[in-house]
C-alpha cells in the first residue's frame, strides 16, 4: 500500500467513526443457491452483533392465559460473549414472592448440546436441564428452554425463501432447520430486516411440522452505535392460545462481567 492509499484509507476510516458507523461492503447474494444464500444471510446477522462483551438488562416477563389473564414477573438478564463458543447466561427472578431467587445459567455451544441449570429456591437445589427437555416451557412461559441460547450459525442448515415485507419493513425470508435431534422443532421461518439484519418475526413448527408458536420483535433500540435491540418479544403459542411478553426496561452493555460471574456452585447466591 502507497502512501496515499495509506492516507486515504486512514481518512475514510476516520469519517467512519466520526459519523458513528462502521464500513461495511454491500450486502448480496445474488448468484448463489438458496442454501448458500440463507447461510450467507446467518453469517452477516452473527457478523454485525460481535464485540459487544457483556450486557445486564431488567425484564418484565408477562404471562396470558387463553383467556387473556396476565400474571407478572420481574426479572434481571446477564448476558456474557464468548468467543470460540456460544455465549452465556444468567436469570435472576426477583418477583412475584413465589419465584424469587430463581436462577436460570445457560451455556450455549456451538457444536454440543447446550448446558443449563435451574435454581430452584423452595427446594434449595440445582436443577440440570436435560437436553432431551429442552423443549420444555421455561418458567411456565411460552419460551422453550431452548429459545434462551444465543444464535448460533452452526445450529442450524438455512435455506433462503423470498424477498417480504413485515410491517413494511423489507425483509429477508429465511428457513432454519435445527440440527440438533433434541429439539422441539422441525423448522423455524425467520424474517430479518434487509437493512440491520435484526430479526422481525420468527414462526416456529413443532414436530408434526404444525405451526407451534411466532415470536415478534419490536421497539428496537441503537446501543453504542452497533448493537440493535429488541425492547419487547411477544411469543404467542397457537396452539394453547396463551402468550408471554417480555419488555426490557434497562439494558446496559460492557458492564466488566467476567466468566467467573456465570459458575453454578455459585448459582445459588446469584444476585
Amino acid at each position: 500500500m502507497n502512501t496515499f492509499t495509506k492516507i486515504a484509507s486512514s481518512i475514510a476510516t476516520t469519517v467512519a467513526l466520526l459519523a458513528g458507523v462502521s464500513a461495511q461492503a454491500e450486502f448480496s447474494i445474488a448468484g448463489l443457491s438458496p442454501a448458500e444464500q440463507g447461510l450467507a444471510i446467518a453469517k452477516e446477522r452473527k457478523a454485525r452483533d460481535l464485540g459487544w462483551e457483556d450486557s445486564v438488562s431488567t425484564v418484565t416477563m408477562t404471562l396470558r392465559n387463553s383467556q387473556g389473564e396476565e400474571s407478572l414477573r420481574e426479572m434481571r438478564m446477564k448476558s456474557l460473549e464468548v468467543s470460540d463458543d456460544g455465549d452465556k447466561g444468567l436469570t435472576i427472578f426477583d418477583t412475584p414472592k413465589d419465584v424469587k431467587g430463581t436462577a436460570f445459567l445457560n451455556f450455549s455451544h456451538v457444536d454440543k448440546s447446550d448446558d443449563q441449570w435451574l435454581y430452584l429456591p423452595a427446594l434449595k437445589r440445582v436443577k440440570r436441564i436435560s437436553s432431551r427437555n429442552k423443549s420444555g416451557p421455561f418458567m411456565g412461559s411460552e419460551f422453550a428452554y431452548e429459545d434462551l441460547s444465543s444464535f448460533e450459525i452452526e445450529k442450524y442448515t438455512f435455506k433462503f425463501l423470498a424477498e417480504e415485507k413485515i410491517n413494511g419493513i423489507d425483509c429477508y425470508k429465511v428457513e432454519q432447520i435445527p440440527t440438533d435431534k433434541n429439539s422441539g422443532y422441525t423448522s423455524q421461518i425467520a424474517w430479518l430486516d434487509k437493512e440491520h439484519f435484526r430479526g422481525q418475526k420468527v414462526d416456529f413448527y413443532d414436530r408434526k411440522k404444525s405451526l407451534l408458536k411466532t415470536l415478534t420483535f419490536s421497539d428496537y433500540k441503537l446501543y453504542l452505535n452497533k448493537y440493535w435491540r429488541p425492547m419487547q418479544m411477544d411469543m404467542i403459542n397457537h396452539q394453547t392460545k396463551k402468550s408471554t411478553e417480555l419488555k426490557t426496561a434497562t439494558l446496559e452493555f460492557k458492564t466488566g462481567l467476567k466468566d467467573s460471574d456465570f459458575n453454578k456452585a455459585t448459582l445459588k447466591r446469584a444476585r
